[in-house]
């Protein structure tokens, strides 16, 4: 007899349809192992194994006849334990253990313990979202899933806990009640109380400018400065200044996080704006994802967030160079044999290293050339990619010892979120900082008075300024704009004020 119960397979973070087809003999007909085909990894070809012992442990049996199970389309890779439900079920109908048609509007997915209790998977808000677009009413899931899998509204989501469960759910015996739809508040982000306070770090505040325009247009930041003047320490603070996510976004980032199974418990869907902090030793498959069956990498994981990459000249030089397509794009391209997967990486890149490889700066032609060499470790394109360039100078003494507090984080977090709430308004949507316009939306949004076009004229011939970092500067200037304490949501044309304040953050660009 012939079952079909319908899954989920990822392709990347886009999920696609898995019918999951299994074949019984009768008894005596065929003989042989249950065999698994449409390209099952290793850990699919052992379900097979778990969903016997969970069968048999649930208080059913296992029929006598061989078993042919089909993972249809049989062109892609299937990977993970997610489809032991799913075959389990398809087993029961099988044999008409379960003798009614509730299965045909639903999705499945859980992995089998050997005594059928169902344990999480990775995911599973893809497998809402699918369930959703092709018209099924509700998806059967692990209770540990299910809050994630709530945050998709207009299906029901079915929490199981045991292989028994789900039968007595399909059979209408012991129906299983759907957890409400999650509701998302950015409210109900918890600040994080073991981050530093900029108030806390003492001097540097032109750095802490930097970062604070870096926060409220999303720019990439690379901090310049010699050991222990504060660029960790205001990196690692810079999570305290930024906006939460707003729902699209954190639909976004759960997605990518739910592919890897990093989704916590019990959580319908990320609050926080991811960062990520990546060792220098870590590789390009790492950073940027991949794999025999493509995982997102770092770039991925700081999605709609921050990726700090510390003592940034001495990552390798090839995996900094891999992150200029994504600073470009936004997105990650993998391609494989099997095809080519596509994963998300809108992230601001924050970076930090020394001026030299002692770490100080040195007087004379020799330091000069040892600044040069140094940095000669990131590439003009690289840098180029980069819109704030910040020097970090040593912290004075009498700075180092006053009571004096700077500025707070929860003051500094207000003015990015008046700059943010001006972008969205103006720029068409919380996705749209200004750090992502185009060259035709700055035309528009960010036009030049008469003084502020002749100061940039001239520093792209003084400077060198490439085409790009014409228009860094014009998006740097626009952030600086919105910060303006009346500033407003009309593309007012940006001042000479501005402009110069945004070339000063050019200091790497050099002459060609």
């Amino acid at each position: 007899m012939l079952a079909q119960v319908h899954s989920f397979v990822l392709h990347g973070i886009e999920p696609g349809d898995c019918e999951v087809e299994l074949d019984l003999a009768d008894a005596g007909e065929f003989p042989g192992k249950p065999v698994v085909v449409g390209l099952p990894d290793a850990a699919v070809k052992e379900s097979i194994e778990r969903v016997q012992a969970a069968v048999v442990n649930s208080g059913f049996t296992m029929p006598a006849g061989r078993i042919t199970i089909n993972l249809a389309p049989a062109d892609q890779p299937k990977s993970g334990p997610r489809y032991d439900l799913p075959i389990a079920v398809a087993l029961l109908l099988a044999q008409r253990t379960i003798q009614t048609e509730a299965h045909r509007m639903l999705r499945f997915a859980g992995e089998l313990a050997l005594d059928g209790r169902i344990r999480p998977v990775s995911g599973v808000i893809n497998l809402a979202l699918l369930a959703k677009r092709e018209g099924s009413t509700g998806v059967v899931v692990p209770v540990a899933n299910a809050a994630e899998a709530s945050a998709v509204h207009g299906i029901d989501v079915f929490p199981a806990d045991s292989l028994a469960a789900v039968v007595g759910h399909l059979s209408g015996e012991h129906p299983i009640e759907p957890v409400p739809p999650a509701a998302f508040d950015p409210a109900d982000a918890k600040a994080d109380d073991t981050l530093p306070d900029f108030a806390d770090i003492r001097g540097q505040e032109g750095a802490k400018r930097a970062l604070m325009i870096s926060a409220a247009g999303s720019h990439n930041a690379l901090l310049i400065g010699p050991p222990g003047s504060g660029k960790t320490l205001m990196a690692r603070a810079m999570p305290s200044i930024l906006p939460p996510l707003s729902r699209e976004e954190a639909l976004e980032v759960t997605r990518v996080y739910s592919a890897v199974g990093k989704v916590p418990v019990g959580t319908p869907l990320i609050h926080a704006r991811p960062v990520r902090n990546p060792h220098h030793t870590a590789s390009s498959v790492a950073v940027i994802g991949g794999g025999a069956i493509p995982r997102p990498g770092e770039v991925s994981l700081a999605h709609h967030g921050v990726l700090f990459l510390d003592e940034m000249p001495e990552f390798p030089r090839t995996v900094l160079e891999t992150l200029r397509q994504p600073l470009e794009d936004h997105h990650v391209t993998i391609a494989r044999a099997q095809g080519v997967v596509r994963f998300p990486a809108r992230f601001m890149l924050l970076a930090a290293m020394n001026p030299t490889p002692k770490g100080y700066k040195s007087a004379g032609a020799a330091g000069q050339r040892a600044m040069d060499q140094y940095l000669a470790k990131l590439s003009g394109p690289l840098l180029d990619r980069i819109d704030l360039h910040i020097d970090v100078p040593p912290v004075p003494h009498d700075r180092l010892m006053s009571l004096e507090p700077g500025v707070s984080s929860a003051t500094i977090r207000e003015q990015v979120l008046r700059a943010r709430a001006i972008q969205t308004r103006r720029n068409g949507g919380p996705l749209k900082p200004n750090a992502t316009l185009s060259h035709a939306e700055l035309d528009k949004l960010a036009p030049l008075d008469a003084a502020a076009a002749d100061l940039i004229k001239r520093a792209m011939s003084d400077l060198g300024l490439s085409a790009r970092a014409y228009d860094k500067v014009r998006r740097v200037a626009r952030t600086l704009a919105d910060l303006h304490p009346e500033a407003t949501p009309e593309p007012t044309p940006l001042t000479l004020e501005t402009i110069a304040e945004a070339i000063q953050y050019r200091q790497l660009d050099r002459q060609t």
